[in-house]
């Protein structure tokens, strides 16, 4: 268990964090993901160009919009058999007498 000292030692650095903009919070992942989000964060808190550039991508692929229905509908109607006179009919077959 923690003493008086550790405590204090904790406060006082948490509020250093807090005066430099930063905010402690906790996030739910998959255990192989731990390092990924750990370098991302550490990433994300520097300033410079490459902090913006990583916020930027993180952004566009998280505030990506969620896929329409109906693409297979459009795909379909995007092939190259559209139009074409294709006969896809067969013939009939009356099949065979199956015995029990």
């Amino acid at each position: 268990m923690s003493n008086a000292a550790q405590k204090r030692a904790i406060e006082n650095y948490r509020a250093r964090l807090t005066q430099r903009g930063f905010k402690r919070f906790e996030v739910l992942a998959l255990e192989s993901d731990r390092e990924l989000i750990r370098s991302l964060a550490r990433q994300l808190a520097e300033e410079g160009p490459e902090a913006e550039q990583a916020r930027a991508a993180v952004k566009a692929l998280v505030a990506s919009e969620p896929p329409k229905s109906g693409g297979i509908l459009s795909a379909l109607r995007r092939s190259p058999l559209v139009g074409a006179d294709v006969d896809l009919s067969r013939p009939h077959e009356e099949g065979r007498r199956v015995e029990l």
